[in-house]
């Protein structure tokens, strides 16, 4: 059992959450496209933040940092929030390297959809995963999501072109995955 926690990051977060991103670069970077080498520095990292808080303030983005106890283990995040018409965002999360494979991502991406329905009152939520990222794939079917189409070569990373597995999770249907709980406890901590 372990207790798992999301939130969105503040200027406090800055120093845990550059060391985060410079322990895990090359890690991330297999899976997509690198960062500009200038977002290394505690100043990039404090724009990045001030940019995900007027993304939050103006409903077009939800970051959270994934935390176990005072480690950050990973991101998830909430994008592309589209309300007219579609009332839907766009899920994209990542692990920290040493941290893969111990359910880590699963459960946040449950804390992250419960907070999708309760508190943004969304109504689906969108992820695309490359096809040999099959621990990613597993990770969106454990929290409801089915593959709804395959996109080929639609991503460009290292000199080559990539497929994507298109996935959706509608939350307003009979039969969505079910809330954890109140969605104030859904947004900070929850066990598995």
């Amino acid at each position: 059992m372990f207790m798992l926690r999301i939130s969105p990051p503040t200027l406090s977060d800055t120093d845990a959450l550059l060391a985060f991103e410079v322990d895990n670069r090359a890690y991330f970077e297999q899976w997509i496209n690198a960062r500009p080498d200038d977002y290394y520095s505690a100043c990039a990292v404090r724009d990045a933040i001030a940019t995900a808080t007027s993304d939050r303030d103006a409903d077009r983005a939800y970051q959270y940092l994934v935390w176990f106890d005072d480690t950050i283990v990973g991101r998830v995040n909430l994008v592309g929030v589209t309300r007219p018409y579609f009332n839907k965002a766009t899920l994209g999360y990542r692990i920290g390297s040493r941290f893969a494979g111990h359910g880590y991502a699963s459960r946040a991406v449950r804390l992250a959809m419960d907070i999708a329905a309760a508190e943004l009152n969304l109504s689906r939520v969108e992820a695309v995963v490359r096809p040999e990222n099959i621990g990613s794939m597993r990770v969106l079917e454990r929290n409801g999501f089915v593959a709804f189409g395959r996109a080929c070569r639609s991503m460009y990373l290292h000199g080559e072109w990539h497929d994507l597995v298109h996935f959706e999770c509608h939350l307003d249907e009979p039969g969505a995955p079910p809330a954890i709980g109140p969605a104030k406890a859904a947004s900070t901590s929850g066990s598995n």
